[in-house]
């Protein structure tokens, strides 16, 4: 499975061959849509609006799910008839962006699990260790993947918030919320 996904779209060439077609794999993944709208809104706002938009979208995070959407479409709401493009970037991943207040994830993990640097750190090392490989065998992908991996965790610190991984396996797994509270 890992194969097949690495090897998609791969076109076998000489090393030399085309400077601008990727070689390996780990070169050019797919874009993946970021986890918080905060850039994306900010963006598309002008620089005297983004501090306050900014501001609020912040506390509406640190909000539950239910209050967080209602503040989220409050301040569509009030972008909606100025800045057309910002409330419509701000109401695309609205769902999304409480995962973590939805799942009752200790606040411990919020920071480390609110974005995709976890997954993005490893896997451009990979593409770091792997971008001189010109030709990819079969089976060979998988083999230099792992072997990148292995590599880099010896360079892995922990995450923020590590002590609490235990309510987050527990939260996945389908028990009931586990967070220090509910202990308590």
């Amino acid at each position: 499975m890992l194969e097949t996904e690495l090897w998609n779209g791969l076109r076998h060439r000489p090393c030399g061959e085309s400077r601008r077609t990727p070689k390996s794999p780990f070169l050019s993944p797919p874009r993946q849509r970021p986890t918080l709208q905060l850039r994306n809104v900010l963006g598309r706002l002008p620089r005297e609006q983004q501090a306050q938009a900014g501001s609020l979208m912040r506390a509406a995070w640190k909000l539950g799910e239910k209050e967080g959407l209602a503040k989220f479409r409050q301040i569509a709401g009030w972008l909606e008839h100025d800045y057309p493009d910002a409330a419509a970037s701000l109401l695309e991943g609205m769902q999304e962006c409480f995962t973590l207040n939805r799942l009752d994830v200790p606040r411990s993990l919020h920071r480390c699990l609110a974005t995709s640097n976890i997954v993005d750190n490893p896997h451009s090392g990979v593409r770091s260790r792997t971008r001189r490989v010109c030709r990819w065998r079969p089976g060979m992908p998988a083999r230099w993947s792992a072997a990148a991996f292995l590599e880099l965790e010896k360079s892995f610190r922990k995450i923020m918030g590590y002590r609490d991984l235990w309510a987050l396996k527990a939260i996945l797994d389908g028990s009931q919320p586990a967070t220090r509270q509910a202990v308590a």
